[in-house]
């Protein structure tokens, strides 16, 4: 596993885990999801895994609970029986860093700190390793949001605090009311979604910040294994507007391009689609996992380098795409759930 090259307490793997699907069932994984949760989270952490990221509103608290009791070091017995499936070893956990992100309905300071403590007990840690702002607030100024996390960090109960979805602009605005770095900005980034690398990616790489991207894999589109005659299930999946048929067909040449890329590293579409994201130095992704095989294959893109024409390539690729999206996209969202 490689890491970022920063200055943190804990190294930051360039994989992470996310966990927005622990315990959320509009992703359709099953009822058996909560119990495979705990195996993936062990194997991410064989695998060199540092980054796992919840947050409060994930299941509406039930993703750091299971993510919690999965990295919960394991109890020996007065006959030191075996540890219980999926419990991970006091080493392991001291490598950790736990991310979560604060809902901001209201983010004053108090609320801040209240919500972070009840994290905490969610998680059972003493310390978030990295709390998130996640979303900002129209009308509540970071000023007060940030105090509540100094004051959270001046006790310890805060590492690292981050923002996400965060513009370049009040990014350094809440760095300059936090009064110390935000470590990190979780955004939407993938080679669909590309904003991030107008601004923020350019800043975290000139401040030693970093870009934490989710969504890497456009929940899946660039995986390869959807076309318009092969839509995917979920209600998640289902209410995006790439999963159109149209965009599907449209993404056809980019994916195209990843299938020759990932021919020649002997990899796979998804894996390529994370070495791109990963190519900057101050970028970490945390795609999700519905397998320990696929928190493998997420792991192994972490060692793929991409020659300078494979990402010429799939950079050129990537802005051929023109998807319908926004206002435009509705009508046939609407259409493909109700067949009208």
């Amino acid at each position: 596993m490689r890491f970022v090259q920063l200055d943190t307490p804990r190294p930051i793997s360039k994989i992470g885990l996310g966990t927005w699907q622990f315990g959320s069932r509009e992703w359709g994984y099953g009822p058996d999801y909560e119990r495979r949760a705990a195996q993936i989270v062990r194997r991410a952490l064989d695998l060199g895994v540092t980054l796992f990221d919840t947050a409060e509103i994930y299941g509406f608290g039930r993703s750091e609970r299971i993510l919690g009791a999965a990295l919960r070091p394991r109890q020996l017995g007065a006959s030191d029986a075996a540890p219980r499936p999926g419990a991970v070893g006091g080493d392991d956990r001291a490598k950790v860093v736990v991310a979560s992100k604060i809902f901001p309905v209201l983010p004053v300071a108090a609320v801040v700190q209240q919500r972070a403590v009840a994290s905490a007990a969610r998680l059972g840690v003493t310390t978030i390793d990295l709390y998130q702002v996640h979303q900002p607030n129209p009308v509540v100024s970071d000023t007060t949001t940030m105090r509540g996390m100094r004051a959270l960090q001046d006790v310890g109960l805060v590492g690292e605090v981050g923002v996400s979805n965060y513009s370049l602009r009040r990014w350094r605005f809440a760095e300059a009311a936090l009064g110390r770095r935000v470590l990190s900005n979780q955004v939407r980034y993938s080679m669909i979604d590309r904003g991030p690398e107008k601004d923020l990616i350019p800043y975290a790489e000139q401040a030693g910040r970093i870009v934490i991207a989710y969504s890497p894999l456009g929940q899946g589109f660039l995986s390869g294994r959807y076309d318009a005659n092969h839509l995917p299930g979920g209600a998640i999946r289902l209410a995006n507007p790439y999963f159109l048929p149209e965009n599907l067909a449209r993404g056809t040449e980019l994916i195209g391009t990843l299938r020759e890329v990932a021919a020649a590293h002997d990899a796979t579409p998804s894996q390529i689609a994370l070495a791109y994201l990963l190519r900057h130095p101050n970028v970490v992704a945390i795609p999700g996992a519905s397998s320990v095989e696929q928190v493998e294959r997420n792991a192994a893109a972490a060692e793929i380098d991409l020659a300078d024409d494979e990402y010429a390539a799939l950079r050129t690729a990537a802005h051929a795409f023109r998807p319908i999206t926004g206002l435009a996209a509705v009508p046939k969202l609407i259409r493909a759930r109700t067949g009208r």
